[in-house]
């Protein structure tokens, strides 16, 4: 089961820096190998152009950005403002995709998650005919740009989203980039999107996963019908990565049930379980956790 870096190890690094991504590959000095065996980081453009890697749509929560711009969306600023800003305390600036890219080793896979392409209205899940066309017109722009920086990269490149606007766009643009649909509250109408776009790969959060103590558990959205998910991607030929999980139980629960790679914001998760001579135990409850990619209702 592969181990994907949520933002850099979100839990331990500060997310979406280029010392995250450093600590999780091995690429920062200190660490001898990568941690990860692929990196996942969101982008979104800046209003100058440039493709950032930045998750939140405003400034406030990542950077020291002063009263009068912390609520102003990445978008709407320019990168020269946005060099400025230092990001979580990091002394760091807000980091440009091909920056990241250039400092990630070859042998470490790049999850690329669009999350917005410079708008106000977006539009999450499965769409309509009509709307997806529309949608598709709205991202293109910033997925062609952001297609042409990672076409020069040598790195194994997956792309996923929230939005299905985003994927039909990368489609129409390239169709030998992988692309991965996110699930959220729809099992049925996750897997719409994945056979309209043939998703070699679907990113569904933890407690959708059918046949694990950990199905139905209090995430970011549920119930969920008794729908074994990975069994029928993998009838279809498509990997199922689970999001975002935070322990070697929930890492070990979802490895006996057959997905096939997880989004974590731990390094280490996979050490421990079916295959690290640990038997879990399994009357251990896990917290609830509130869902730090769930897209706004």
């Amino acid at each position: 089961m592969s181990l994907i870096a949520h933002r850099g190890f979100a839990g331990v690094y500060p997310e979406n820096t280029r010392a995250a991504f450093g600590r999780a590959v091995g690429a920062d000095g200190t660490t001898i190998t990568p941690q990860a065996d692929v990196v996942e980081l969101d982008v979104m453009p800046t209003a100058t152009g440039e493709v950032v890697v930045f998750h939140d749509t405003d400034l406030g929560r990542l950077t020291n950005a002063p009263a009068t711009l912390a609520d102003q969306k990445v978008w709407e600023t320019p990168y020269e403002t946005l060099r400025k800003l230092d990001v979580l305390g990091t002394g760091e600036s807000v980091p440009l995709l091909a920056e990241i890219l250039d400092m990630i080793p070859e042998s470490v896979g790049i999850n690329v998650e669009f999350k917005n392409p410079g708008v106000d209205d977006v539009r999450y899940g499965s769409l309509d005919a009509d709307e997806l066309v529309e949608r598709r017109a709205v991202w293109e722009p910033f997925v062609e740009r952001t297609l042409s920086e990672l076409a020069v990269s040598s790195h194994e490149v997956l792309v996923s989203s929230f939005h299905e606007g985003a994927l039909a766009a990368v489609r129409e643009l390239d169709g030998s980039v992988p692309i991965a649909t996110v699930f959220w509250d729809d099992i049925e109408a996750g897997f719409r999107t994945a056979r309209r776009h043939d998703c070699e790969v679907l990113h569904v959060p933890w407690n959708m996963v059918y046949g694990t103590e950990l199905f139905n558990a209090d995430y970011h959205a549920g119930p969920f019908d008794p729908i074994d998910l990975v069994e029928l991607a993998h009838e279809e030929g498509r990997r199922v990565n689970a999001w975002t999980v935070e322990s070697w139980y929930q890492a070990d629960q979802l490895r006996r049930a057959g997905v096939d790679g997880i989004i974590a914001d731990y390094p280490n998760l996979l050490q421990y379980g079916a295959s690290g001579g640990v038997t879990p135990d399994s009357t251990a409850a896990e917290p609830p956790l509130q869902s730090p990619d769930a897209p706004p209702q």
